[in-house]
């Protein structure tokens, strides 16, 4: 009787839409997989995808429709692609970050690079440049450009200080708060997903924005609909932000563990956070060789120069010997013991990374390596992935399109030859990655 009744929609969908077996462009079902729709439901085995026009039309067993190109997954797995919702495009090049590498074909390069490791979507956080605004960014959400969808934040805001970062030479820097319409009004053409504030002292090393300063941002960016997302390190900060109205802490709170009082709030305000786990073990990681240096997967990802970079027993010692190191071992595992426990109190997380912003935290791996560290952090593989796909899609404000395998949303997704529910390091056993219903990569190796 359940087939014969979504055998019923099926037909009923292709009358209302205008879809036929004639005219439409060919369906295919994606036959006897293992599923993982990304809502945080457990897998899924046995399992067909019917995909018509770059949409999941439906997601269950035995689909059949005459005209369908069937594709045999036994003993596959399919999940969402995966959103990065903190990222960094364009800068990057070799071992450097600057803004003379933002070229149309290192954006475009880096986007391919994403979409290779099953990342279709990112959100850049504060350091674009114009030459995106043009059309290219619309370009690449509409699909049709290679690679991840590009969203960006436009230019952010930070303190008057140039550094750290000087070479982020666009960035709004105000020096009383009186000045902020003016500056919100220059970004608000742009269209930007979010507004970006860099809110932290940078371990001591940096002037911090002051809360008149950001309360004015906060205020005037909601008066122009858009979000704010806000760069922090303290515990003390992301409660007073969010008293202020922040929409989403897009780093761990890395100097002590959240308390109840904190976690209420967040949870009411409904700020949605992003962890970053994988930037703090960037930060230690490289004292000693970690498990992953001599991994293809992420060899493929490292621009030219720094695999050997990293590998110098020199650098090692560098970052054995920085003032910060304890600091920095210190902050990853308060980080990890905050995700869980704002995971549990039912805040919304979503999987954001800092990839592209510096040379060793590269793009593609370090959303792979993320979701292996939210398990560690004590989540299971499935919630993992519902923070990288369906949330992330919820703090893009994309869900309506993307972050689900179900019906009507875009088939962005991929084929993985392992079960990531059994280990989460299956994610990196990609073999093939589709976006808009057709396959756009094989993956990275």
């Amino acid at each position: 009787m359940k087939n014969q009744v979504n055998h019923f929609f099926l037909l009923l969908l292709l009358l209302v839409t205008g879809f036929s077996a004639i005219s439409q462009p060919q369906s295919i079902i994606l036959k006897n997989a293992t599923v993982i729709d990304g809502t945080g439901e457990e897998p899924r085995e046995d399992t067909d995808i019917l995909i018509m026009d770059g949409r999941v039309v439906a997601v269950e067993s035995n689909i059949k429709l005459k005209g369908a190109k069937e594709i045999n997954l036994t003993g596959k797995t399919v999940i969402p692609s995966l959103i990065c919702a903190h990222a960094h495009v364009g800068t990057l090049l070799g071992t450097t970050s600057a803004a003379e590498n933002y070229t149309r074909e290192n954006v475009l390069r880096q986007l391919k690079k994403y979409q290779d490791y099953g990342v279709n979507a990112v959100l850049a956080m504060g350091t674009d440049r114009p030459l995106i605004f043009d059309g290219m960014r619309d370009s690449t959400v509409a699909g049709l450009l290679p690679g991840a969808r590009l969203f960006s934040a436009g230019y952010g805001f930070n303190t008057p200080d140039p550094n750290p970062g000087s070479w982020m030479n666009l960035l709004f820097r105000p020096e009383n708060p009186e000045e902020v319409p003016a500056m919100l009004d220059k970004l608000v053409p742009l269209k930007p997903t979010v507004v970006k504030i860099w809110v932290d002292d940078h371990g001591g090393n940096a002037q911090k924005m002051k809360p008149e300063i950001y309360q004015a941002i906060i205020t005037e960016a909601h008066k122009r609909n858009i979000r704010v997302a806000a760069h922090l390190f303290y515990a003390e900060d992301a409660r007073l932000l969010t008293e202020a109205g922040i929409d989403i802490i897009a780093h761990s709170i890395r100097d002590r563990t959240v308390d109840a009082e904190l976690l209420n709030k967040m949870k009411e305000k409904n700020v949605i956070y992003i962890p970053t786990l994988a930037l703090d073990e960037y930060q230690f990681a490289y004292a000693s060789q970690p498990d992953w240096v001599n991994d293809e997967f992420f060899i493929k990802s490292l621009e030219p120069g720094v695999l050997e970079m990293v590998t110098d027993p020199a650098y090692a010692e560098k970052v054995r010997a920085s003032a910060d190191y304890e600091r920095n071992a210190a902050a990853f595992k308060t980080a990890s013991i905050n995700l869980k426990k704002i995971v549990d109190a039912g805040i919304t997380v979503a999987l954001g990374t800092d990839s592209g912003a510096f040379p060793i935290r590269t793009q593609g791996f370090t959303e792979h390596l993320e979701l292996e560290l939210m398990v560690q952090a004590g989540l299971t593989p499935v919630q993992a992935i519902m923070l990288a796909t369906q949330n992330a899609a919820k703090a893009l404000k994309i869900d309506n399109e993307l972050g689900t395998l179900t019906r009507g949303k875009k088939a962005d997704l991929i084929i993985l030859s392992a079960n990531p529910a059994n280990d989460i390091k299956n994610t990196r056993k990609i073999e093939a990655v589709w976006k808009d219903g057709r396959e756009a990569s094989k993956g990275p190796l």
